[in-house]
């Protein structure tokens, strides 16, 4: 059986010359009431954003065939890209208008191997230190059991825009 995916997107630069201009958490709030585009990667990797507060947004995502590396497993680069969002972001809804960031250093610990049967998966993470040109931010990947299959910690830099 073949199986295909169609992705549509809207131009992500509409809402990333906005960014600029307004505080990190009104930013993310506007993307998730649809006031401004979601990044393509959301799409393309089929993640959803389910909670933005203050120094946390929590990213989820079902695993499917698409998500898969050549050994039947979910790729360690979806993995990554999760858990790289939802640190970001986490450090982003923390910064003033004019502020923005990028990840500078990015470690990944792979616990346990996910395949469409682990069902939904959702990303825990944490700021754990803001200053004023680095911040330190931790992320894991758990199940609805709060099994633990990645924990990651970046560090990103502070930007000026």
């Amino acid at each position: 059986m073949e199986r295909k995916r169609t992705i549509t997107w809207d131009d992500p630069m509409k809402g990333a010359k906005e960014a600029m201009q307004i505080d990190g958490i009104d930013y993310l709030q506007a993307m998730s009431d649809n006031k401004f585009p979601l990044p393509p990667l959301l799409h393309t990797l089929d993640f959803s954003v389910t909670l933005i507060e203050a120094g946390n947004v929590v990213f989820e995502f079902t695993p499917q065939e698409f998500h898969y590396n050549p050994i039947g497993t979910v790729h360690g680069g979806v993995i990554t890209a999760i858990l790289d969002s939802a640190m970001g972001c986490s450090v982003h809804s923390l910064l003033p208008a004019g502020k923005g960031y990028t990840t500078l250093e990015l470690k990944v610990n792979f616990l346990k191997a996910i395949t469409i049967k682990t069902g939904k998966l959702k990303t825990n993470g944490k700021v754990i230190n803001l200053g004023g040109r680095i911040a330190l931010v931790e992320a894991q990947l758990i199940d609805e059991n709060n099994t633990v299959y990645a924990h990651a910690v970046s560090t990103c830099l502070i930007l000026k825009f």
